[in-house]
């Protein structure tokens, strides 16, 4: 029986940051994780580059069913405190759109700071371990193949099912059943979305090209590049938008969002070229026959009617189509829904039935926007659960 005053379960983001802090404290920690080398997912994110904080991080850029429950953690641990952390151990960034800061010297390096202040700290890392069960006995009881844990206070930091293929699975969600936590129906966001055989020819005649668009559903609505696949679409206004969408649900696309199209008919007014050459130079060519077709596409511009017009203005800034499904778990970057947040104190982290039992990071019912925000929150989290430990 080896005893410890907690155990981390999961080494990425939020585990390490969790540790981190918590044997700052003076607690013995360790980390309890089945891949041999921690922060895996960290490693990976932004290509590489790892987009790891924003410059403007507020609780309307999170989903949640209990939209307060991410605002104590983010007061209390900011971006500047994430931005400082990481500067403070050699780390630079430079800002590109919308914010989104991303460290210039890899997200390797950026994921071995995390592993290296964790092993000065004296956290002791358990890699490679197969969690077998878990028991709240008062202090928690951990069975792995190679040994019986034994802590005091336990911490679920396992993340969610995206992106298996660096080690992500469902055994946070696992073990809030065991532990009789509700959970809030998951499934992937920050997915590219595919369509129908039937509705694909658009997608793989355009595969590659990239625009601006605006994309909606209900009423959320993100203004980014969006790029063709031969699945279907992708890029950063799709990979938002996914976070909301739900299978049935239309998306509605505005192809010239910075323009009208009416203000564009009206500046070419006295031009005699067909209707789809004037279109050709605001969108990508092989687009055009898409959105605008038969009569109307081969009309003169100074001949168009209003009713023309107005048709056009339908196609180009509300194209409505319905993906069939998304990528799935596979090419998501996070997890949607989670453990229910309500079960836990949004201070702490700990269940408010269960003492001594926390949740953090992905794990839990709080999706971040695009844009550095889900790093951010797992070291938010991490640290407000590390203060209260």
């Amino acid at each position: 029986m080896t005893r410890f005053d907690v155990l981390i379960l999961g080494g990425g983001a939020s585990g390490l940051y969790c540790a981190m802090h918590a044997a700052r404290h003076g607690h013995s920690v360790a980390i309890l994780d089945h891949s041999d080398k921690p922060a895996r997912k960290v490693r990976v994110a932004g290509g590489g580059k790892c987009n790891f904080t924003n410059m403007t991080v507020e609780p309307h850029n999170y989903i949640c069913s209990n939209p307060h429950f991410v605002k104590s953690a983010l007061a209390r641990h900011s971006q500047w405190d994430v931005i400082s952390f990481f500067a403070e151990h050699g780390i630079s960034y430079e800002e590109r759109e919308h914010g989104q800061l991303f460290t210039l010297e890899g997200a390797g390096r950026l994921a071995g700071i995390l592993v290296d202040q964790c092993k000065k700290l004296g956290v002791q890392m358990l890699l490679g371990r197969t969690i077998e069960s878990v028991a709240a006995c008062s202090p928690f009881i951990v069975e792995t193949p190679e040994e019986t844990l034994e802590a005091k206070k336990i911490v679920i930091a396992l993340g969610g099912p995206s992106w298996p293929q660096v080690g992500a699975s469902d055994l946070g969600f696992r073990l809030a059943h065991q532990f009789n936590l509700p959970i809030i129906r998951p499934r992937p966001a920050l997915v590219p979305l595919v369509f129908s055989r039937a509705q694909r020819t658009m997608c793989e005649e355009l595969a590659g090209n990239a625009l601006p668009v605006t994309m909606t559903t209900g009423d959320m609505s993100f203004s980014d590049p969006l790029l063709f696949t031969h699945k279907g679409i992708s890029g950063p206004a799709v990979l938002q938008i996914s976070s909301y969408w739900s299978e049935g649900q239309s998306l509605l696309i505005d192809f010239l969002p910075q323009k009208s199209v009416a203000d564009l008919v009206e500046t070419h007014r006295t031009n005699n070229s067909r209707f789809r050459n004037l279109l050709a130079r605001e969108l990508p060519k092989r687009l055009v026959p898409y959105l605008v077709s038969g009569d109307l596409a081969e009309t003169s511009v100074s001949q168009l009617s209003k009713q023309q017009i107005a048709m056009a203005e339908n196609r180009i800034h509300r194209f409505r189509i319905t993906p069939a499904s998304t990528e799935g778990y596979g090419k998501a970057e996070v997890t949607v829904g989670g453990i229910d947040t309500d079960c836990f104190s949004s201070k702490t982290f700990e269940a408010k039935d269960i003492p001594g039992l926390h949740v953090i990071g992905e794990a839990l019912d709080v999706t971040g926007h695009l844009g550095g925000y889900n790093l951010q929150w797992a070291f938010s989290s991490g640290s407000a659960c590390a203060e209260s430990l």
